[in-house]
């Protein structure tokens, strides 16, 4: 890819343009600069013609000889324009009457005027050549009168007018240059409102443009409104799918797992139970890892796209108790609940799986015969929900690290766990602008747990 595909298309535009005004410049600064020598150069043939006419005019015969008397105003026209020298010659035949004998003209006929640029005396001249038919004594003499000036005049007069030429032209460069430039903005401000439009929107607003715009840009509009389309519908074929997975994955894990907790009860031999139990516990790991990477998904999908509506915590928190009271009785522990009116603006899915994976947590990793507390609190433009429990804690090491995905604490050896719990919780309380803090029960040994989220 060469630099120039690079550059950005105000810069090329603008470029582009740039050129464009130089090149009519160019041309403008030259086609002026021809017309003035040009201009110049007929002025002075034309003053050349006169000057040489009214030498001519002025021959006379008399007593069978040509006069001539040249006029002053012939050469007063000729030094009107310039200081430049002037030369002449009248000449009858090769007689020369006056003026300078080397000057040569073009050849001429009577009545015709003719122009010459010729070399003479180490400098280049414009040479006028005049023919006029005298009588003496009966005969026809035709003289002829050659006039010359040199050019210098003529040459600076053009060289004044085309830098004059060349300033306006650099000038009206300049201000083409920075008019393209403005004009360039102006052209793409439209794609620049669409991208700062398209840059504005969240990441899970997929409604189509509305916006209009300039016909140019309409196919890129449609483009995007139907890629946007067909993300939407990805992504909903995406939740159907997590949903429907969830379902399946779930239901015949719990299936072989009542089956191997009826096995167990029915066999005699020992090796028998140890297999079974190793079998149920199998099961249960790749439940709890299946059933965790399948909310991590969802939280994910679900985070770009929150329902949001009123929530409150309370009734919340004691939902998800309920749901998980059944296990925490199989170890004999307790769930204390306070709980105080705080309400939140969010998705309550997503909140109930981050406050059950973390209140899942608690009970996995507390002794039997505990207690898990869960208290629900409101203040400080703040609801928080804390969940402490008397279980090892998270170790000597940093806690912020275990929230990254499938990273558990120091403490956690021969639990079933998958190392998602927190990572689903941060990332559900991080799509509402909360935040989840780890630290150390303040009563005593065990883990404690803040998430905590804006109040509505």
């Amino acid at each position: 890819m060469s630099v120039l595909e690079t550059w950005p298309i105000a810069r090329k535009l603008t470029l582009f343009l740039a050129a464009i005004v130089a090149l009519l410049a160019l041309v403008s600064w030259g086609m002026v600069t021809s017309f003035a020598r040009e201009a110049a150069g007929r002025t002075q043939d034309n003053i050349l013609a006169a000057s040489a006419t009214s030498i001519a005019e002025t021959l006379r015969s008399e007593g069978g000889q040509v006069r001539l008397e040249l006029p002053y105003a012939a050469f007063s026209m000729l030094g009107a324009i310039s200081e430049d020298r002037v030369f002449h010659r009248v000449a009858a035949g090769d007689e020369v009457l006056t003026g300078y004998a080397d000057l040569q003209g073009p050849e001429v006929s009577p009545g015709e005027v003719r122009f010459a640029t010729l070399p003479y005396r180490d400098t280049s001249v414009r040479v006028v050549s005049v023919m006029r038919v005298i009588l003496s004594d009966g005969e026809a003499v035709p003289i002829t009168v050659t006039l010359a000036q040199t050019r210098d005049g003529v040459l600076g007069i053009a060289a004044g007018l085309s830098r004059q030429a060349a300033v306006l032209s650099v000038g009206v460069f300049l201000l083409a240059v920075g008019l393209s430039a403005v004009a360039v903005r102006a052209s793409l401000r439209p794609l620049n409102t669409m991208a700062q439009f398209v840059a504005a929107r969240g990441p899970s607003d997929l409604r189509p443009f509305r916006r209009r715009g300039p016909p140019e840009l309409m196919p890129l509009v449609s483009a995007l409104n139907r890629l946007m389309d067909r993300l939407g519908a990805s992504i909903r074929r995406s939740e159907d799918f997590i949903a429907e997975a969830a379902h399946r994955v779930r239901t015949p894990l719990a299936v072989v797992r009542a089956q191997a907790e009826i096995a167990l009860h029915s066999v005699e031999e020992e090796t028998q139970k140890q297999t079974l139990r190793r079998v149920t516990r199998a099961v249960d790991d790749s439940s709890r890892s299946a059933s965790q990477l399948l909310d991590h998904a969802m939280v994910a999908f679900r985070a770009d796209n929150l329902a949001r509506a009123r929530v409150d915590l309370p009734a919340l928190a004691a939902s998800v108790v309920e749901a998980l009271r059944p296990t925490a009785e199989m170890k004999d522990i307790d769930i204390a609940l306070s709980l105080s009116d705080a309400d939140v603006e969010g998705d309550a899915i997503l909140l109930q799986n981050a406050l059950r994976n973390v209140l899942d947590n608690a009970i996995k990793y507390s002794p039997a015969e505990t207690t898990v507390r869960l208290s629900v609190s409101n203040g400080g433009g703040e609801a928080r929900m804390i969940v402490r429990d008397e279980g090892p804690g998270f170790g000597d090491g940093p806690a912020a690290h275990l929230t990254e995905r499938f990273r558990r604490g120091e403490k956690v050896e021969g639990i079933v766990g998958s190392g998602l719990g927190l990572t689903i919780a941060e990332e559900a309380l991080r799509a509402h602008g909360g935040r989840l803090e780890l630290g150390q029960s303040t009563e005593g040994s065990g883990a404690c747990v803040w998430l905590i989220l804006p109040a509505a």
